[in-house]
């Protein structure tokens, strides 16, 4: 084997050693019934074997350009990471989409649920929520103690889902896995195990509790009232979730021009739609129309589904190169009620498919194909199941580390939000006005994000210029990031939109990813065409650009410009 790839290989074998949670994500067998150390001492064991991997990846020559790739990938994830853990930024990301107690909730989602094996580890892990939750409180007390707390309104809003996750709006998480776990496709119904499953969900949900009382009680009276978190750990933050350094001033005008852009061409679309009418005429006509608006959230997920099926096999061989192992992917509503759509990708031996999940908030009862239509395709195909899916095939070109390990948001997010611009670009809203203007609302939510991400936490003024002439000269907070949303962004029912905006008050850096990220995408693809000349081939790109495996978004155009 060659050394770059043995370290990266190594580096994967220590931290599933390491990370039995990681381990279930990737559905490695072995140890599904633990949950990783969330103390102090076990994250700091984790960032060693970072540091042991950066050493070691740079003491190494590789053998070709493949190995070079791999190893600016490499050092620069695992790089930022350990500077973001050094500069204290790791524990400050307790927030409302990531947490540890997130991390243990929804490793329940991904292990197995059906055989008495199974059943004895989901009996086993929920018997160690308990003690999980007593390492992150500690880790999260120490660094209270040298002055690290994320801000009150995270503490808070990560208390309110422990308590959702509890049954407080009706659902309880816990209940409601041991009734989904099986033998034989069978519920269990009585003996130890139905005794050992009930105990376990016992103390997960009582340990859930006192979590929760010690984030209101105890954290929150530490916690800062305030959400920017200022220039400096902005600027590590971007860096780390873009995988490239950007001028955030430029990217801030950048982000106002781009929504007034969208915002005319939503204008344009809705004159399709309903001639005469305006943008929030158009919007209230098509969430009056039964044709596109569900009231079954399991009707919607199961449209979701056919959407996802039929992209698939339209894309594939046209486009795209689909592996067969790709060609298949679940839409879930989430066991829980937390606001969020997130996808999770497939096991490394693909016997768990990818999956799209949407975690619908308790009082939402209508769901609009033409606002969610974008969605699937950012999710599905040929966003996120295909880039993430494709690179786990990539057995020949990427090691273990690349095809399972290695992630950058803005490459990821930038991907898939350029997926649903390319749908546009090849057709596939053309019959379509409302979904398309479902999408361009999804662009113009993206472009709000790099406005009121940036402009918050790195506190600068509200242009006096700005093209809304909207409050020119002010100072940003989490009360104007909403008004200014809620002013632009139409397809996000208002509980959503609530999430939305504590998500990108308590994760800095992170919501910018998905439209720079876009912004960088299309970059490389017109660099790419530029060098390519006579011989671009839109679908050479596509194959080109993601059998590079995901990376930081710097040394991914680097990359590129080498092929």
């Amino acid at each position: 084997m060659r050394e770059i790839d043995r370290i990266a290989d190594k580096y994967v074998e220590d931290v599933l050693a390491h990370s039995p949670m990681t381990a279930t994500y990737m559905g490695v067998p072995g140890s599904d019934h633990l949950l990783d150390d969330l103390s102090p001492a076990g994250i700091a064991a984790e960032v060693e074997l970072a540091r042991n991997a950066i050493a070691a990846a740079e003491a190494a020559e590789p053998a070709d350009e493949r190995e070079r790739v791999a190893k600016e990938a490499m050092l620069e994830r695992l790089k930022l990471a350990v500077e973001r853990y050094d500069a204290g930024d790791t524990f400050l990301g307790l927030n409302v989409i990531t947490s540890g107690v997130h991390d243990v909730r929804q490793i329940f989602d991904l292990m197995p649920h059906e055989g008495r094996e199974a059943a004895e580890n989901v009996a086993a892990r929920l018997a160690a929520v308990p003690d999980a939750f007593k390492q992150y409180t500690e880790t999260l007390r120490a660094e209270a103690a040298a002055g690290r707390v994320a801000s009150e309104r995270q503490v808070l809003e990560v208390a309110r889902h422990c308590d959702n996750w509890n049954g407080a709006n009706g659902d309880d998480f816990w209940a409601g896995l041991i009734g989904r776990i099986t033998v034989d496709g069978e519920p269990i119904t009585s003996g130890k195990l139905k005794i050992g499953l009930g105990n376990g969900a016992a103390w997960a949900r009582a340990a859930t509790t006192k979590f929760a009382n010690f984030l209101r009680d105890e954290l929150a009276p530490q916690a800062p009232t305030t959400d920017a978190v200022g220039r400096d750990r902005y600027s590590r933050a971007s860096r780390y979730f873009i995988g490239a350094e950007i001028d955030l001033e430029e990217t801030y005008q950048w982000g106002w021009n781009e929504l007034a852009r969208i915002k005319a061409d939503m204008e344009a679309t809705a004159g399709k739609i309903k001639p005469g009418a305006t943008l929030a005429e158009t919007v209230e006509a098509l969430d009056s129309d039964p044709d596109q608006n569900m009231t079954d959230k399991d009707a919607f997920r199961d449209w979701m589904q056919a959407l996802a099926d039929e992209t698939v096999a339209d894309l594939a061989g046209t486009h795209f190169d689909i592996p067969d192992q790709v060609r298949r992917i679940d839409c879930k509503i989430a066991p829980t009620e937390d606001g969020a759509i997130y996808y999770t990708g497939p096991s490394e031996d693909f016997t768990r498919p990818g999956a799209m999940w949407w975690s619908v908030p308790g009082d939402q009862t209508s769901f609009s194909k033409w606002r969610e239509k974008s969605t699937v395709y950012h999710e599905g195909v040929p966003g996120h199941h295909l880039q993430i899916g494709q690179a786990a095939t990539r057995s020949e070109l990427l090691n273990r580390f690349q095809r399972n390990l290695l992630m950058s948001s803005g490459h990821a997010e930038g991907w898939a939000l350029y997926s649903e611009r390319l749908m546009d670009e090849l057709g596939y809203y053309d019959d379509d006005p409302a979904g398309r203007l479902g999408m361009l609302d999804a662009q113009a939510m993206r472009a709000a994000r790099v406005v009121v991400d940036i402009g918050l936490h790195c506190e600068f003024e509200i242009p006096a210029d700005n093209p809304f002439g909207w409050r020119p000269g002010e100072q940003w907070d989490g009360e104007k990031m909403w008004e200014f949303m809620r002013a632009h962004i139409y397809t996000v029912e208002d509980a959503m939109l609530t999430f939305e905006r504590n998500r990108y008050l308590g994760w800095p850096g992170q919501a910018p990813s998905y439209k720079v990220g876009e912004r960088l995408w299309m970059q490389a693809r017109e660099d790419y065409r530029e060098r390519k000349g006579a011989g671009f081939s839109l679908k050479d790109f596509h194959t080109d650009a993601l059998n590079l495996g995901p990376m930081g978004l710097g040394p991914f155009a680097d990359a590129l410009e080498r092929l």
